[in-house]
C-alpha cells in the first residue's frame, strides 16, 4: 500500500469530508423538521391526512435512494425547465433527495415512538385540561423525541452512508473523491480504502454522540437499583 498517495491526496479526501457533513447534516436537520409533522399525520385517524402522508412515506422507504436521486437529478426538466434554478446544481438534487428519504424513514421511527409512549402520560395530560396540540408539544414530542434516539442513531448512520451515492451525480463527497483520487493514479485500494477510513471515523463520532445524549436524555428510564 503506498501511504504516500493516500497523504498527498488528503486535501482532496478533507475537501470530500466537508461535504460530505454538511450535506448529510443539513439533510438531517430539514428531515426531521418534516418528519415530525408527517408523523403526527400518519396517527391521525382522518384518512384524508392519513392517507397522504402514508403514501408519502411508502414511495420513499420503498424505493433506493439512488433511484429517488436519479429520478430527481435527470427527471426534473420534465415537468419544468431546470436551467438558469437551483435544479441544476447537483448538490441541491442530492440535498433534496436526502432530506425526502431520510424524512420518511425518521417520520416511521417517531411516528413508532409516539405509539409507544405510555398511556398514563397522555391521560394525566388530559387530566390536567392540555388542548392535543398542547399536549402533543409538551409531552407527546418531547418523550417520543427521547425514546427515539437510539433507533434515530441508526438512521443518520444510515444517510451518511447512503450518502454515497452522491458521487455519482458529479459530487465530490468523500466517495467522490475517491473515484478521483483513483482515477489519477489508478490505486483503488489507497483510494477507497481511504474514504472507508473517513466513513468509519465519523461513524464513530456519531454513535459517541448519540451514546452521549442517551445517557443524559433516557436516564429516567433506568431502573433504580
Amino acid at each position: 500500500m503506498d501511504i504516500s498517495l493516500i497523504l498527498e491526496s488528503l486535501p482532496v479526501y478533507l475537501e470530500g469530508l466537508w461535504t460530505t457533513v454538511w450535506l448529510v447534516g443539513l439533510a438531517l436537520i430539514l428531515g426531521l423538521a418534516i418528519a415530525i409533522p408527517l408523523a403526527i399525520a400518519r396517527n391521525s385517524k382522518n384518512y384524508f391526512i392519513n392517507g397522504p402522508s402514508w403514501a408519502f412515506i411508502y414511495f420513499f422507504r420503498g424505493t433506493p435512494l439512488l433511484i429517488q436521486l436519479y429520478l430527481i437529478y435527470y427527471g426534473m426538466d420534465q415537468f419544468f425547465p431546470v436551467k438558469g434554478t437551483l435544479w441544476e446544481n447537483a448538490w441541491f438534487c442530492a440535498l433534496v433527495a436526502f432530506v425526502l428519504n431520510t424524512s420518511s424513514y425518521t417520520a416511521e421511527i417517531l411516528r413508532g415512538a409516539i405509539n409507544g409512549l405510555p398511556k398514563g402520560e397522555i391521560e394525566a395530560a388530559k387530566a390536567y385540561g392540555m388542548s392535543t396540540a398542547k399536549t402533543y408539544r409538551r409531552i407527546i414530542l418531547p418523550s417520543a423525541l427521547r425514546r427515539a434516539l437510539p433507533a434515530y442513531s441508526n438512521e443518520v448512520i444510515f444517510m451518511l452512508h447512503g450518502s454515497a451515492v452522491a458521487g455519482i451525480v458529479t459530487i465530490i463527497d468523500l466517495t467522490g473523491a475517491a473515484r478521483l483520487v483513483n482515477s489519477r493514479y489508478y490505486a483503488p485500494f489507497e483510494s477507497f480504502l481511504t474514504a472507508g477510513l473517513f466513513y468509519m471515523a465519523l461513524t464513530f463520532i456519531i454513535l459517541w454522540c448519540f451514546k452521549l445524549a442517551e445517557k443524559r436524555f433516557l436516564a429516567y428510564l433506568k431502573p433504580l437499583s
